[in-house]
């Protein structure tokens, strides 16, 4: 019984508290066009009005269609009275709905309509003296993620979308809203500094902002006021959000965060950088009132000149004038205006004039006879370079040397050369004309990249003019300064030794097989691109009746290779050639070559026609050529037989069958080149059907080798299969079309009777004796010892036993 009355109690207090819970307030959506707002409960439809859905009743209502043209594309189903129109339901289709009772078809609605997603938007804004306009701030007032100083005034501003509601403020229909300020400390209130900011009505403007009593914008102040300390410095973080007692708490749609921070310094100054080489940029921030002006300068720095200062960067944003000292105006002060914010970032540069020392910057109030100020102390340093010459430092001459390094003073770096006979100022490094000091244009100027590092490929190949070989440095100037006036600028130096270029090359035979391939190799040192060969021949010049040199390419490493291919040698006529390597050296430039396919050109001689002359004058004329005091180019001859190809097969001799030999000659086909070797039976016969047919043979690759004379050749035969026959060797060279044949016989082989040796062991007992040298001896005829004695009688009595049976 006692459980029982407990039971009721509690049920009791449970309806009770039902009572007395906040419930949302309910809407009635009765005339055409009406927004409803996603998130909102308890709405009923109901008929009737001067603009009212066309339908028999309010139960008679059964769905909201949106279309898409004539395309129903989401139904929304409405179930009986306090309808809830459920985020799910609507997903992002927003905008007209069509009412219907029945049907499907858009014409078949009784009304519409208008489905929004209640938006909340809030930001933090300057509320300033002036109108109302001006009071309530503009878009660019807004100090949102910004600084303000204790002396502003702020104001909540807040835009939405719900005009929707119609009704007047306070009507019970209308939603309210809080303002969460989350205080430095994380404390959370809806009251600050006097204002209150909960239960703020949305009416049907889309802007309102934290009010008074009859409505009007209440502005925030951030200073001491009556009861009231100035506000806490630190960051402040501003939320709408919806209570409990609306339709929209809990759903998602509370308003964006916005943040300010409240400085306890009135004006300020720091910069990004306590010191900076010179050549670089510093910015500094002021911070003071919002949309104040403050005057930003760098405070005298001794006796040095206007342009040994850093300097303002002319078109920054806030700028107002320039500081004027006699006249003039002076880029290291002016006057610059805060942001709304109260901040402003100006940048100032240097660069290799600038002074290396500690300069003061201060910013101070304008207007006023005793202005508040702040100082920040940046340092300019003096800056440095480096340089680095690639690989060993030893170079040839055409060569690309590659420089390299660093400069952190400036953006620019010049470079210069020095060496022996060379003006001992420097000269530019590739014109070779004097260095002027100051005059950057007489210089090699490289640029500096941004992360201080820059370089040069110095391409000794396009100098113009003659630069011996021998030891030199360059200088790397973070100004245009001649050797004899580097106080006043950094450097650094890197020394380089330069050679002439060399030439080697050879031939891979004395002599080429007609048909066969002849490589020319070798190395050509200086970094030319190409090597240019001559190759002269009766009525050959390169070609047949035509002078053409032919170029080589030279490698990274120097290497180059020309090839006479098979195609080239097999119609060439048997003889001596002719050939020359040319080296362009320093230049590049091939100072003899070929004009009109007849004819050799060279500086300071007339062409001479080649293709009239004997293959060895003709090779004369070209070494005459190259020669010359005006030529640079240096040579290498080399010389090569051609003969028609050959190949010879050593005496094989008679072999016998079942045997291993080998089989060997000589050729002047090339070394590496493949013969192909075929050893068949000479025999043609009919055969049996009784025995195997045929006779053996093999054939296989023969790889030639160098000899000490001719090329020579071998080939292993295995005659296991072989028959007595006469056999026929072929030797071909596909290459050069080249064959020869040899005959030898496979004898039977000789069949040995091996010597039987008889050894005797004397029985126990007895001596053996070993007959003198020239002696015959002749052994006694043994007698039965005892155990064949025994046997002896056995056999004697099974033949008895055997005669009593029967």
């Amino acid at each position: 019984m006692k459980s029982m009355t407990k039971l009721m109690v509690v049920a009791m207090l449970l309806v009770a508290a039902l009572v007395v819970a906040p419930v949302a307030a309910a809407r009635t959506i009765d005339t055409n066009g009406t927004i409803i707002y996603v998130g909102e409960e308890n709405l009923n439809f109901a008929v009737g009005g001067a603009n009212g859905f066309n339908a028999g009743s309010a139960n008679d209502i059964t769905k909201l269609v949106h279309f898409t043209d004539q395309t129903a594309d989401k139904t929304i189903y409405i179930n009986g009275s306090n309808f809830e129109l459920k985020k799910s339901d609507v997903g992002t289709t927003t905008g007209a709905y069509h009412v219907f009772t029945t049907g499907t078809e858009k014409a078949q609605a009784v009304g519409n309509v208008e489905i929004q997603i209640p938006r909340v938007d809030l930001d933090v804004r300057l509320y300033k003296e002036g109108t109302a306009a001006d009071k309530l701030g503009t878009l660019k007032d807004s100090v949102d993620g910004k600084s303000v100083t204790r002396k502003e005034k702020l104001v909540f501003r807040v835009d939405t979308n719900l005009n929707g509601f119609t009704t007047t403020t306070g009507a019970v229909d209308a939603p309210t809203i809080n303002i969460d300020v989350t205080l430095p400390g994380g404390g959370v209130t809806n009251e600050f500094r006097g204002v209150k900011l909960s239960g703020l009505f949305i009416n049907e403007s889309t802007t309102f902002y934290a009010s008074d009593k009859a409505g009007n914008p209440v502005s925030i102040n951030l200073s001491g006021i009556a009861g009231m300390s100035d506000a806490a410095a630190g960051t402040y973080t501003i939320q709408a959000k919806w209570p409990s007692k609306t339709d929209f708490y809990g759903k998602g749609f509370d308003s964006n965060t916005a943040t300010f921070e409240v400085l306890t310094k009135v004006l300020a100054i720091s910069s990004d950088k306590d010191s900076v080489v010179r050549g670089n940029s510093f910015t500094v921030t002021i911070t003071g009132k919002s949309v104040e002006k403050y005057h930003l300068y760098i405070k005298e720095a001794g006796s040095i000149g206007e342009d040994e200062y850093p300097w303002i960067v002319e078109g920054q944003k806030g700028f107002q004038s320039w500081d004027l000292v006699k006249g003039n105006e002076v880029r290291r002060g002016a006057v610059f205006e805060t942001t709304a914010g109260g901040t402003r970032s100006i940048q100032f540069d240097t660069n290799t004039s600038t002074d290396d020392r500690q300069f003061t910057l201060r910013v101070e109030e304008t207007g006023v006879t005793d202005p508040d100020y702040d100082e920040v102390k940046v340092r300019v340093e003096e800056g440095d370079v480096t340089i680095t010459a690639s690989g060993t430092g030893v170079y040839y001459m055409g060569e690309e040397i590659s420089l390299s390094g660093t400069c952190t003073e400036g953006n620019t770096v010049y470079l210069f050369l020095t060496g022996p006979n060379l003006k001992s100022n420097g000269v530019n490094l590739n014109t070779l004309k004097p260095v002027t000091d100051g005059d950057d244009k007489s210089f090699k100027d490289v640029d500096v990249e941004a992360d201080d590092t820059w370089s040069y490929k110095w391409n000794t190949a396009d100098i113009k003019g003659t630069l011996d070989a021998g030891g030199y440095t360059v200088w790397a100037v973070s100004k245009p300064r001649w050797k004899d006036n580097l106080s006043d600028a950094n450097y650094a130096t890197a020394s380089v030794q330069l050679k002439t270029g060399f030439l080697t090359a050879t031939s891979s035979g004395a002599t080429v097989a007609k048909g066969d391939e002849l490589k020319i190799t070798g190395n050509a040192m200086g970094d030319p691109s190409n090597v240019q060969v001559w190759i002269f021949g009766k009525n050959y010049y390169g070609n047949f009746n035509e002078l053409v040199a032919k170029p080589a390419t030279v490698e990274s490493d120097g290497s180059f290779e020309h090839t006479l291919k098979t195609s080239d040698t097999k119609d060439l006529a048997a003889g001596q050639y002719f050939v020359i390597i040319q080296h362009p050296m320093g230049d590049g430039e091939f100072g003899v070559d070929v004009q009109n396919k007849e004819n050799i050109t060279a500086p300071g001689m007339q062409a001479v026609k080649i293709t009239g002359l004997q293959a060895s004058d003709a090779a004369s004329a070209v070494i005459n050529a190259l020669d010359s005091p005006n030529v640079d180019d240096t040579y290498v001859k080399l010389t090569f037989n051609v003969e028609e190809a050959y190949i010879t097969i050593d005496p094989i001799g008679d072999k016998a069958a079942g045997s291993k030999f080998t089989i060997s000659g000589t050729t002047n086909v090339a070394v590496g080149d493949k013969l192909i070797v075929d050893v068949t039976s000479a025999a043609f016969g009919p055969t049996k059907k009784t025995e195997a047919s045929g006779f053996g043979a093999v054939s296989g690759n023969a790889v030639v080798e160098k000899g000490d004379g001719a090329n020579k050749w071998s080939f292993e035969v295995d005659a296991a299969d072989f028959k007595p026959d006469q056999y026929i060797v072929k030797v071909e060279c596909i290459e050069t079309e080249t064959s020869t044949t040899a005959n030898f016989n496979v004898v039977e082989k000789e069949e040995t009777t091996p010597t039987t040796v008889v050894t005797t062991t004397a029985p126990a007992g007895e001596v053996t004796t070993t007959a003198p040298a020239g002696e015959t001896t002749t052994e006694p005829t043994p007698t039965p010892g005892f155990g064949a004695l025994v046997a002896l009688a056995g056999l004697g009595a099974v033949a008895f036993l055997v005669l009593r049976r029967k």
